[in-house]
C-alpha cells in the first residue's frame, strides 16, 4: 500500500516544477525594453521595441564609478523626427544655410569630408574636414555617445541632455509664412519631454540641448510671420531647459560654445603639432580682415573695417561674397590667418562669427569692436581678462566712428604681442572638438568644457532647491546688460 506521505511529496513536487515552468515562461515573453529609455552606456541607441537587457549593462548606486560622481549624464532616446530623420534627408536641409545640399558635410560623424593630403604645406595632418558650422549639434551629439560617464539610470545623472537638432529642424522653416509650421517640432518635443519620469525630478532644469544655428533663431517674441524664427525658448517647458549654442540670447539660460572650426585631432600629439608650428609661424600681415561686405546694413562697422584695410600696405582682405575667395576652405582661411599677426572680428549678421575660432587656431589675435561677439558670450572658454588674447576696440556707432585701426595696432609693443599670441595657441585645446571616434588623454576640448560647465550650472539650481529657494528665479530671466559696451 502506498504511503500517503510519500503521495502528498510527490503532489508537492510536481506542483513545484509547474509553477516554475510557468514563471520562467513569463519572464521569456515579457518585454524589456519598456524599461529602458535612454541609450546604452556606449553610447549605442536601439529601438524601443528590442529586448536590450544582454547589451547593456545599467549603471547603478551600487555599480556607479567614483571617478564619475557628480558627472553623469542621461541621454533621452528621442523618436527619431527630432534627429536620426533630419540626417536621413539632408538634401531638404538648404533653406537658412548658404549651402545648396548638406548631405557631404554629414560625413564623419558630421565632421564633414576630409580635407586630405593636397594640404598645400597649409595643414600638418589629417585631422582637418570641411566641416558646416550649422552641424555642430550633431558633432556633440556623437561626442556625448562616448562621453565616459554616461548612464543608463536616470537617478544618477547629474544632467540631461536632449539630443534633438534644433538648428537642423528650424532652418526648414525659418522663411515659412505658418508659424504654427515654424513652432511644430518644439512644441511636440516638450509635450514629449514632459511626458518623461526624468522630467518631474526638477521640470526640466537638469535637462539641456545644444544647436548649431544662434539662439535668437529660437526667440521669436511675437505670433507675427513677419518676425524671424521659432519662439521654441519661449515655450513654458523650454523656459525650464538650458541650451548651448554658437551665440547666446540676452537670457539667462542660453549659453554660448565656440563654432566647430576645421581642426578636430584624434590625439594629444597632433594638437602639440599643430601649437607648435603656428607659434613659430612667420608673420607678414600686420592684421587682415575676411568676410563680404553687408552694405544692407547701414550700421555695420563692416565697410569701415574694409575700407581701413584696402587703404593699408599691412592688412590682407579676403572677401567672401559671392564670387571671391572660398572661404569655405580650410586650406585658404588657415593660410590667411596663420600669416597675420592681428584677426578683426567685427559683428556680422549676428553678434559672433566662426571667423573668431579660426582665427584664433591658426594663432591670430582677434580684434573686438562689440562685447557681444565674445566677451559676453564664451565665459566657460576664454579668459575673464580680455586684454591676455585680444584687443578691444569699442565701437558703438560706426557713422561716428574715426579711430585708425593699423595706427592703434602699431600702438601695442612687440612683447605685448607675443605675450597675446602665446595665449591665443594655449587656448587652442578649449576651442576646438576633438574627433567623436578618438579620444584625448591630457587635454579637455570645447565638448568637455561645455559638459562640465552645464553640470555646473545645474547642481547651482540643485543647490538653490535644497536651500529651500525657488529654482526658478532668475533661471531664465532676460539679462539686459549683458552686452553693454564697455571702455575697459
Amino acid at each position: 500500500m502506498e504511503n500517503p506521505i510519500t503521495r502528498s511529496c510527490a503532489h508537492h513536487i510536481w506542483f513545484a516544477i509547474l509553477v516554475s515552468f510557468l514563471l520562467f515562461s513569463i519572464l521569456l515573453c515579457f518585454d524589456y525594453s519598456a524599461t529602458f529609455d535612454g541609450p546604452g552606456i556606449s553610447g549605442a541607441s536601439f529601438p524601443v521595441n528590442k529586448p536590450v537587457l544582454v547589451m547593456m549593462k545599467n549603471k547603478t548606486s551600487s555599480d556607479a564609478d567614483p571617478s564619475c560622481t557628480g558627472r553623469y549624464v542621461y541621454i533621452h532616446n528621442l523618436p527619431g523626427r527630432f534627429n536620426h530623420d533630419l540626417l536621413q534627408n539632408c538634401q531638404v536641409l538648404t533653406r537658412g544655410t548658404d549651402k545648396p545640399n548638406m548631405c557631404p558635410y554629414m560625413e564623419n560623424l558630421g565632421l564633414g569630408p576630409e580635407v586630405g593630403n593636397n594640404t598645400e604645406g597649409i595643414l600638418t595632418s589629417r585631422s582637418w574636414y570641411f566641416t558646416n558650422q550649422f552641424l555642430l549639434e550633431v558633432i556633440f551629439h556623437n561626442r556625448m555617445k562616448n562621453y565616459r560617464c554616461l548612464t543608463n539610470d536616470s537617478s544618477l545623472a547629474s544632467a540631461i541632455f536632449v539630443p534633438f537638432y534644433a538648428g537642423l529642424d528650424v532652418s526648414r522653416f525659418l522663411w515659412d509664412s505658418s508659424l504654427t509650421v515654424r513652432d511644430s517640432s518644439g512644441f511636440d518635443l516638450v509635450q514629449w519631454l514632459a511626458g518623461k519620469p526624468e522630467w518631474k525630478k526638477m521640470w526640466g532644469r537638469d535637462h539641456f540641448l545644444v544647436s548649431g544655428r544662434i539662439s535668437w533663431d529660437f526667440r521669436r517674441q511675437y505670433d507675427n510671420e513677419s518676425y524671424w524664427g521659432s519662439k521654441f525658448r519661449f515655450l513654458p517647458e523650454s523656459m525650464n531647459m538650458s541650451m548651448l549654442a554658437v551665440e547666446a540670447s540676452s537670457w539667462n539660460n542660453d549659453y554660448a560654445i565656440p563654432y566647430p572650426t576645421s581642426f578636430h585631432p584624434s590625439n594629444d600629439d597632433e594638437i602639440l603639432g599643430w601649437q607648435e608650428r603656428i607659434r613659430h609661424q612667420k608673420r607678414p600681415y600686420l592684421f587682415t580682415f575676411t568676410g563680404a561686405p553687408r552694405p544692407e546694413l547701414e550700421d555695420s562697422i563692416r565697410g569701415k573695417i574694409i575700407d581701413h584695410c584696402k587703404a593699408s600696405s599691412v592688412c590682407r582682405f579676403v572677401d567672401c561674397s559671392n564670387g571671391g575667395e572660398k572661404c569655405d576652405n580650410p586650406i585658404n582661411v588657415i593660410e590667411v590667418f596663420e600669416q597675420s599677426v592681428f584677426c578683426l572680428q567685427p559683428p556680422g549678421d549676428s553678434y559672433t562669427r566662426r571667423s573668431i575660432f579660426d582665427s584664433m587656431l591658426a594663432g591670430c589675435v582677434p580684434v573686438f569692436f562689440h562685447p557681444g561677439t565674445a566677451y559676453s558670450q564664451y565665459l566657460w572658454f576664454l579668459p575673464k581678462n580680455r586684454t591676455k588674447y585680444s584687443v578691444y576696440i569699442p565701437v558703438r556707432d560706426a557713422r561716428e566712428w574715426l579711430v585708425n585701426v593699423e595706427k592703434v595696432l602699431l600702438g601695442i609693443s612687440e612683447e605685448e604681442v607675443y605675450a597675446m599670441r602665446d595665449e591665443v595657441i594655449k587656448l587652442i585645446p578649449r576651442i576646438i572638438y576633438a574627433d567623436p571616434r578618438a579620444k584625448l588623454e591630457n587635454f579637455e576640448d570645447a565638448f568637455d568644457v561645455a559638459v562640465q560647465g552645464m553640470i555646473e550650472r545645474i547642481e547651482q539650481v540643485r543647490e538653490v532647491i535644497r536651500n529651500g529657494g525657488d529654482p526658478s528665479v532668475g533661471f531664465a530671466d532676460e539679462d539686459h546688460y549683458k552686452y553693454t559696451f564697455s571702455d575697459n
